[in-house]
């Protein structure tokens, strides 16, 4: 790697300088692997029919491959900074990238469940490991003011992945079969993977991350409430979308033409929240933080109170989508300015809590949903919003209790 591609320079004294010039070739390689990544791990969605018929299990089965993929990704997130605390990120990044190849070509060959949902694990492993990374390397190839463009760039690619890989997996599944589209997943994978190779900088390993170094970082009071704002927020978001469809048929009476626009509309207005959540957040991290959970709760309110208008609704589910979108970036950045010198633990405690809250929110969403109709899972949606709210502020207020730390450039945190 030549000195203009690698974004640090080191000091005498080994403290890393400021970044002057961001390493965008590297960030876009990133986004790209993470796009195939998040291919990968939506497939299933609109292949669950085929893969079912043609393994001869039933359709709930073969969705338990998106729950083997959740549960390695939440086990790796907590324990990849440990595990790898020895070795180089860009090494790191390329050996998670040939195992999401490898997963995808063992479910290419997978002549029964048991080895499709042992190569649907390994999946996890790499998505596990790929987003408990994100913050960290983020912080590693661009210049602090610009991490939260650099985060949008990287979370927009998988925004746009999960999107639009549930209706080009239907279409080409169609055409070319299921093993054939993780076929062509696979083979995205490899020029991902080239790409990296060439474009990632050497990132070595800062040495301090230990078994209990998580732990720490948790035990941290800001932290923790962090966190609880990450987990009720996320777990909010997925009360809620997790039955959108419910709740459109039955409440809106919508058809099927008319839900497929309402979730193209929906996931739209997220790519677009997405490629201004930088801008958003660079501004003022802390308000945008704290007006998104009582925004999505007014939303939930207007879907209780107009749900039955098809146009009004669709206005409301498209402006969600738009709000969510920024949250992952959002909590990102505030762990890369929190704690700068454990990020790599504060990301695999991030996605660790983000895959919890999806659980908690499906559960107890699906609770309401099954004793009050579709109205109630937004019910329950709205509460833990609200719920949400006192953590994320008093994440932000604790900071200034806490003791000053030197992030990578220099500034006080």
């Amino acid at each position: 790697m030549s000195d203009t591609t690698s974004p640090l320079k080191t000091m005498n004294s080994g403290v890393e300088e400021e970044i002057v010039k961001p390493a965008w070739g590297a960030i876009f390689a990133l986004t790209f692997g993470v796009i195939v990544l998040t291919a990968a791990q939506t497939l299933p969605v609109s292949l669950l029919t085929p893969m079912a018929a043609d393994l001869h299990i039933s359709e709930g089965l073969a969705g338990q491959t998106m729950t083997a993929t959740s549960a390695a990704a939440f086990v790796t997130s907590l324990v990849i900074a440990f595990a790898a605390r020895s070795l180089d990120r860009r090494v790191l990044l390329l050996l998670l990238a040939i195992l999401q190849i490898a997963s995808n070509l063992l479910v290419v060959a997978a002549p029964n469940p048991v080895l499709l949902l042992l190569a649907r694990m390994l999946l996890g492993i790499a998505l596990g490991g790929t987003w408990s990374f994100c913050a960290a390397v983020a912080m590693r190839l661009a210049p602090t003011p610009l991490v939260p463009r650099a985060l949008s760039i990287i979370f927009g690619g998988g925004t746009i992945a999960s999107i639009a890989a549930v209706p080009l997996g239907s279409v080409l599944g169609s055409v070319i079969g299921w093993r054939g589209v993780f076929l062509g997943v696979a083979a995205l994978g490899l020029v991902a993977l080239a790409w990296q190779f060439v474009a990632l900088p050497s990132m070595p390993s800062r040495g301090r991350t230990r078994l209990a170094t998580m732990m720490h970082v948790l035990w941290r009071p800001q932290i923790r409430i962090g966190m609880l704002g990450v987990l009720l927020l996320f777990a909010g978001r997925f009360a809620y979308f997790t039955y959108l469809r419910p709740f459109l048929e039955s409440v809106t009476g919508v058809d099927v033409r008319a839900l497929s626009l309402v979730q193209l509309g929906f996931g739209v207005a997220s790519i677009v929240g997405t490629a201004l959540a930088g801008a958003m957040l660079t501004h003022n991290l802390r308000l945008t933080l704290i007006l998104l959970p009582l925004f999505m709760c007014a939303l939930a309110v207007g879907l209780m109170t107009f749900g039955s208008h098809t146009l009004v609704t669709a206005g409301l589910v498209a402006l969600w989508g738009f709000a969510f979108s920024v949250v992952p970036i959002g909590w990102t950045t505030w762990i890369t300015r929190t704690v700068p010198e454990d990020a790599e633990s504060g990301g695999g405690l991030f996605v660790a809590t983000t895959q919890l809250a999806i659980t908690l929110g499906a559960a107890v969403g699906g609770v309401a949903i099954d004793s009050s109709g579709a109205v109630g899972a937004i019910v329950v949606s709205a509460i833990l919003l609200l719920l949400s709210l006192p953590a994320t502020i008093l994440a932000f207020r604790e900071r200034k209790a806490l003791p000053k730390v030197q992030t990578v450039s220099g500034e006080a945190a």
